[in-house]
């Protein structure tokens, strides 16, 4: 399966794995995307709010 994803992207076997490698490292996972989520400090719109202002902001379109 890994060879004929490569061979489709025109690599070496060794050259697509890298490149998948290196993809996949340079992707946050959903625990670091979180973690910063969880770190931010600003606004503090409650629920009703935000779903008024999405509401608004569709109306728009």
């Amino acid at each position: 399966m890994l060879r004929q994803r490569a061979a489709v992207a025109h690599q070496s076997l060794q050259e697509y794995l890298l490149t998948r490698l290196v993809q996949e490292a340079s992707q946050r996972t959903v625990d670091e995307v979180l973690d910063a989520a969880g770190k931010r400090t600003g606004g503090s719109v409650g629920p009703a709010d935000a779903a008024a202002q999405l509401r608004t902001d569709r109306a728009r379109r």
